[in-house]
């Protein structure tokens, strides 16, 4: 049956060559923006009235791709920065649950991670003054004070670590946090938070000094010397690795001399599976020297 024509109606009418045919006064413009004005503020009160459940399912899925799209992409990642999206993530880290909040906090680790390598990243998306990078800091810092052994705790641990290059040396909340969680029962997380320290005394760290004095004042140095001695190998070689930094940053430290960092090396020295690890072949002879030049000089000095 063939379909009737609408004649002159001024509605859109398609002609043989398949375009609108659009009347001279322009209503037909006006009708189409009407139209699609309609649908869109449908659209938008069709997601108002969406259950909560299917939101939730929505926001975790869409954070899950990003951050799967994130891993290892600078480009990717510096797409995701320049938008909203890095504020959205500290919202969702801070408000949202389940798997909302652990894919945003994945998302915000694989971030972190390129951000470490990628210096223009770094510095374009985490500046102090940036608002969306002090808020991200912000949640990550308030999932590892509260120290819960969570699925959030590690990839926030591993984001703080990533982005030591870009804190100041007047930003002094973020340490005591990390230095905590070398107390912590469970190995991955002293091991985690001892790495994520590393990054903050390391000598690729413009302000290793001053992060290694702030970790020492936390109360750092009797923890390290426990996970040392007595913790799983894992966590014994981030331990030692960082114990190595902290004392050829800060060889005359007064608090290193008191927990017998000094021993600690020398005990280390002769564990041959601890040697083998070349960080520790490599950082251990110099350290050990460090401090047994500055605290022979100490005692003199004291007698």
């Amino acid at each position: 049956m063939a379909a009737k024509s609408n004649g002159g109606s001024g509605k859109h009418n398609i002609s043989g060559s398949g375009k609108h045919n659009i009347p001279s006064n322009g209503g037909g413009v006006v009708a189409t923006k009407q139209h699609n004005a309609s649908l869109s503020g449908t659209s938008t009160r069709g997601r108002e009235f969406e259950d909560p459940e299917t939101k939730a399912y929505m926001k975790a899925n869409a954070a899950k791709a990003l951050w799967q799209l994130a891993k290892g992409n600078a480009a990717i990642c510096k797409n995701i920065t320049e938008s909203r999206a890095l504020l959205c993530f500290a919202v969702l880290l801070e408000k949202g649950e389940g798997d909302v909040q652990y894919n945003s906090a994945m998302a915000l680790m694989e971030i972190c991670c390129v951000a470490e390598q990628n210096s223009d990243l770094r510095r374009s998306a985490f500046k102090p003054t940036s608002p969306a990078a002090r808020a991200v800091v912000d949640q990550l810092l308030r999932v590892v004070e509260k120290a819960e052994y969570d699925d959030l705790l590690i990839p926030c641990i591993i984001s703080l670590g990533c982005l030591s290059r870009t804190f100041r040396a007047t930003e002094t909340r973020i340490i005591g946090p990390l230095v905590k969680l070398l107390d912590e029962r469970e190995a991955d997380v002293s091991r985690e938070a001892a790495i994520a320290l590393t990054k903050f005394a390391c000598t690729d760290n413009y302000l290793h000094v001053d992060h290694s004095k702030a970790i020492i004042s936390a109360g750092g140095a009797k923890h390290l010397v426990q996970l040392v001695y007595f913790s799983e190998q894992v966590v014994q070689i981030a331990s030692l690795t960082l114990v190595c930094y902290i004392a050829h940053n800060v060889p005359d430290s007064e608090e290193l001399a008191q927990a017998e960092i000094l021993t600690v090396l020398e005990w280390a020295s002769k564990q041959a599976y601890m040697m083998q690890d070349p960080v520790i072949d490599n950082l251990l002879p110099e350290a050990k020297i460090r401090l047994e030049l500055y605290q022979s000089r100490g005692a003199k000095g004291y007698h």
